[in-house]
């Protein structure tokens, strides 16, 4: 069975979004930092090459096979940043129409400009998404 390829490093996370070359978008993945930080109470860590995740667990596949996966993530794109909401958004209807105008992936939501989101919802949606997960894997 393969290992997976995004697992934590000891990677800078500060070193590493300093190579984000929008000024703006840098920004906001340092606000994003401050948010997923203050939700989780973890610090930021690198996994992988491009996402820095807060906090882990420990989920198992159907087959069996087992891994860990940070509890908040994001990830900076050329133009936009990804956030990951582990449960995906399933009972979290009216948190994603007050967030505002966002595309969503199955547990990703692309964001052009964080000042764009509704950030009291947003950080509803993210303390949600932690404490959900917490709880459906207890050992994280």
């Amino acid at each position: 069975m393969a290992e997976a390829k995004t697992k934590p490093t000891k990677a800078s996370v500060p070193a590493f979004l300093a190579k984000v070359k929008d000024p703006a978008l840098r920004a906001d993945c340092d606000a994003v930092v401050a948010l997923m930080s203050s939700v989780t109470k973890a610090p930021p860590v690198l996994w992988g090459t491009s996402i820095v995740g807060f906090g882990s667990y420990r989920l198992q596949y159907a087959n069996g096979r087992q891994g860990d996966w940070p509890l908040a993530a994001f990830a900076p794109r050329a133009k936009q940043v990804v956030l990951y909401v582990m449960p995906g958004f399933a009972g979290y209807d009216e948190l994603m129409q007050a967030l505002g105008p966002v595309k969503c992936g199955v547990s990703c939501i692309y964001v052009k400009r964080l000042a764009d989101l509704d950030q009291a919802a947003l950080k509803r949606l993210l303390t949600r998404s932690v404490a959900e997960t917490r709880k459906k894997y207890p050992a994280s």
